[in-house]
């Protein structure tokens, strides 16, 4: 059912954007969203629409929530020559993206105390083109720094389980773990893991550096599986929530079904280059493509499908994480020295109804649901981002699902513009964004000044003592 405005007053002042295409909890149908201030009304029936209250109709186009993207590494203060508040959040809005989640690194300092986070949201004053909260880090020996970040308000924590790539976010212990989760728990935030655990590596990866086979074989599967095995006995043990992060394994589905079996509170996130790319299509000396795990085989890609649609697997990030072209080593093709990331914040709701639609029967609902509703609950914002529904921020996408265009690096508002959808044929445009009521992208026009706000947790009495 649609939902309808509490009481008519509630409409007084509003506005409504309507479509014959609105993904709505319920599913796709004709509609207007009503909207007031910064909050959504009601969605009802486009006949209901007050009649003194102004109309955008976008005809037969799409009318999407924002997507929430709970996987990217903004890198500010300390690396924005990587990215920054400001090129990242105008990328975002320029995606659909309404709402990002900010990872604890490859900023200097890491996220891990609460003077580190307020370092974080002084850069980001004035920035913000979208709203952007922020995960405090886990790493050996900063246990007694998690509550003090609780208070001030992170969405959650992040681990790596093998070398992060930064020397000031050290891979965390099992034991380490076992010390958060309680914490966690009781706050009601859950952990995300980076789920590798380094081991003998496959036959073949010492070879050429240029090599994308020899890359592969240098993180094998068996990697994630031995890290979410781990994560596992920590969830069993503790019952704090914990979410794994970026999975490319297909293999590891069985061990993911069973723990869900056992009741245990497991989420997981995959990104939309895994669902895309098929290693056996990925050229040799192309570090563009290089990140951590890897992009694997295409018979893999087919079961990660599978996982999404069967639940497994709740929800899809971006993990956008970019760096200066001179760190990914275009020009000598070397994998193993190029810096493992893919930059992709801008285009990710695009890519993934591109691949959507090369498999049949998945529908705009079910990407708003892994890229919007699972992704806001999974950080706290449920029933406040993430959704076209009564007493949700405004945060409004219009989409044109059937529109296709080819990815330049002149389109991207990222700071830097390597990608290894450069070339690509996508299936899907951002034509407007709306932040809390306010149109903040149009057709390639920003509005005037960014309007995007810190997310922050509100802790309860006893943690903010």
């Amino acid at each position: 059912m649609l939902s309808q405005p509490s009481e008519k007053a509630s409409l007084l002042g509003s506005w409504a954007l309507r479509g014959k295409r609105v993904v709505t909890p319920a599913g796709l149908r004709a509609a207007a969203v009503l909207v007031r201030g910064e909050k959504i009304v009601a969605v009802v029936a486009p006949g209901e629409v007050p009649a003194d209250c102004p109309v955008e109709d976008v005809g037969e186009l799409v009318i999407l929530p924002g997507v929430v993207d709970t996987h990217v590494h903004i890198n500010e203060p300390g690396r924005t020559e990587w990215e920054g508040f400001e090129t990242a959040s105008k990328a975002a809005a320029a995606g659909g993206i309404t709402t990002l989640v900010d990872m604890p690194l490859n900023s200097s300092p890491v996220t891990t105390t609460p003077v580190a986070l307020a370092g974080k949201l002084a850069a980001a004053e004035g920035k913000l083109w979208v709203d952007c909260g922020f995960y405090g880090g886990i790493v050996p020996g900063n246990i007694d720094q998690l509550r003090p970040l609780i208070a001030a308000g992170v969405l959650g924590f992040k681990a790596f389980l093998c070398p992060s790539g930064i020397d000031e976010f050290p891979a965390a212990t099992a034991a380490d773990l076992h010390a958060a989760l309680p914490q966690l728990a009781a706050a009601g935030l859950p952990l995300l893991v980076h789920a590798e655990l380094v081991g003998s590596a496959a036959a073949g990866a010492c070879s050429d550096p240029k090599s994308y086979r020899a890359h592969l074989a240098s993180r094998p599967r068996e990697w994630e599986h031995s890290a979410i095995r781990l994560v596992i006995d920590a969830c069993r043990a503790c019952r704090g929530s914990v979410h794994i992060v970026h999975l490319s394994s297909a293999d590891a589905l069985s061990i993911i079904r069973a723990a869900r079996a056992d009741g245990l509170p497991l989420t997981v996130e995959t990104c939309p280059h895994y669902l895309f790319f098929a290693a056996e299509e990925i050229p040799d000396g192309d570090p563009r493509f290089k990140c951590a795990p890897p992009l694997r085989e295409r018979e893999n890609r087919e079961r990660l499908w599978q996982g999404l649609r069967a639940g497994l697997i709740d929800t899809v990030g971006s993990d956008h994480s970019p760096a200066p072209p001179a760190l990914k080593h275009l020009e000598s093709g070397n994998l193993r020295e190029a810096w493992g990331g893919i930059a992709s914040l801008q285009l990710s709701l695009s890519v993934m109804w591109t691949a959507a639609e090369r498999h049949g029967g998945v529908t705009l609902l079910d990407v708003a649901n892994w890229m919007s509703r699972a992704p806001a609950k999974l950080v706290g914002l449920e029933g406040r981002k993430g959704a076209l529904a009564a007493g949700c921020d405004a945060d409004l996408v219009v989409f044109e699902p059937e529109a296709e265009f080819t990815v330049t690096p002149s389109m991207l508002h990222h700071r830097h513009k390597v990608t290894p959808y450069e070339g690509q044929r996508l299936r899907g445009v951002v034509a407007r964004t709306y932040l809390r009521g306010r149109k903040i992208y149009d057709a390639g026009r920003f509005a005037d000044a960014p309007s995007g706000r810190p997310l922050l947790r509100r802790p309860t009495q006893e943690e903010g003592a």
